[in-house]
């Protein structure tokens, strides 16, 4: 009640513009709202301008100052699984170009060991040019815990001490590191434009004029500091990862492309030849350690057909994928593409298998958002065969295929994902 009536006192004194008021209880308004870090001894009795608690609105009514924008934090603009292993036995120098989904002015990098030990002598981050490798920026500085460099375990993540270094949306960086063991490495060739060289290099600000390597390798994650928002996490196989053919573009995989249209980080965790087995044994490594993730999207289980139970078996594994990513995100899984062939097993198997399990899936037997990409990727008159074109190989989606798939991924987000 005395709450009440001292509002009603602080409403009467801005109806009357008056300079003082006291409240209703008749207690001196001495006191003030304030972050328990800090501390007020004493308010002067007079001669201190304060802005209302409260403003007018154009008839008339109250309504409360807005609240305060919230803290920026570390969100990732760049994951990989990383889920093989490339070792170097001398010091060797990497340039990996790739591009950044998130705004923001700091960085931070997490570098992750392949199948032994990893050294990191230094590594430097600066804006991309050209696809020659060329530096539009001087090369930055990393530092891991102050130290140029660090000496990790096998498969041990590392992230490097934030680093002031604005970055815009999607906007392109090379990360050059000098490195000698086992780095984790992606399964295929997707990172066009990145380099290596052996010998020391990571402050060249030219060509690193080494021999082209586009496999992602080392750099796990980056993420950068700006406002809270939206990030979205692709789990998947090598249709998630971006296999086309043997040279490949992450930034042509359905992932990049739906971030691209919703203007909004969508980082992936494809790994080429991945079932449901593999995704849960190394859940927590390759996608649990990205900190601050706030949707999953799931398009898992190619792979694990062919086999007699498999429905059953698969069925019982995405349950089990969606109960351990809910805690983490929002859940999202879709419905498995078109199969034309099958490299294991019997193809009617598959072929039955796959309608059996997407029937599940769209009867809600996640629980989790359904993305329907079997519907817009299947011929009409046959749906086990892909739409002409968006195939390159029976299993694997063309460029447009996945600019066919990226493009129904960002309607469902945008309709059912408040986007």
């Amino acid at each position: 009640m005395r709450e009440w009536r001292t509002w009603l006192g602080v409403l009467a004194c801005v109806g009357s513009a008056q300079l003082a008021c006291t409240p209703s209880d008749g207690k001196s308004s001495g006191s003030w709202e304030q972050d328990e870090s800090s501390s007020v001894t004493s308010v002067p009795a007079e001669g201190l301008e304060v802005a209302p608690a409260l403003v007018l609105n154009d008839d008339g009514g109250v309504r409360p100052s807005p609240p305060p924008a919230p803290a920026p934090g570390f969100q990732p603009g760049f994951h990989q699984a990383l889920r093989g292993s490339f070792a170097v036995g001398g010091v060797t120098t990497f340039r990996l170009r790739i591009p950044i989904a998130r705004a923001g002015e700091r960085l931070q990098v997490t570098f992750r060991a392949g199948d032994g030990s990893l050294t990191l002598e230094r590594a430097t981050v600066a804006r991309a040019a050209g696809p020659d490798g060329t530096l539009l920026s001087a090369p930055v500085p990393l530092a891991f815990g102050g130290k140029s460099g660090f000496t990790s375990g096998p498969r041990t993540l590392t992230a490097s001490d934030p680093v002031v270094f604005p970055v815009k949306f999607r906007e392109e960086l090379a990360i050059t590191f000098e490195a000698r063991g086992a780095l984790a490495a992606s399964t295929i060739n997707a990172f066009p434009g990145s380099t290596i060289r052996p010998g020391t290099h990571a402050m060249s600000s030219g060509t690193l004029s080494g021999e082209t390597f586009e496999r992602s390798v080392g750099v796990a994650t980056v993420s950068v500091e700006g406002p809270p928002g939206r990030v979205f996490l692709a789990v998947g196989d090598s249709i998630t990862e971006g296999y086309v053919d043997e040279h490949n573009d992450a930034r042509n995989a359905w992932p990049a492309l739906v971030e691209s249209q919703l203007g909004v980080p969508v980082v992936n965790a494809g790994v080429s030849g991945q079932g449901f087995y593999d995704a849960l044994k190394l859940l927590d490594g390759e996608v649990l350690a990205v900190k601050g993730v706030t949707d999953c999207v799931v398009l898992l289980g190619t792979n694990d057909l062919g086999e007699a139970g498999a429905e059953e078996q698969m069925e019982g594994r995405m349950r089990l994928l969606v109960q351990r990513l809910e805690p983490f995100c929002r859940v999202w899984v879709s419905t498995l593409l078109p199969k034309e062939k099958t490299n294991y097993g019997s193809y009617d198997l598959v072929k039955s298998q796959r309608l059996e399990f997407n029937a599940w899936l769209r009867a809600g037997g996640t629980g989790a958002g359904i993305i329907d990409l079997e519907a817009v990727t299947r011929r009409p008159t046959n749906v086990h065969l892909y739409l002409p074109g968006l195939t390159a190989d029976g299993i694997h989606p063309t460029t447009e295929g996945h600019r066919v798939i990226a493009t129904e991924v960002a309607r469902v987000l945008r309709e059912r994902g408040a986007l």
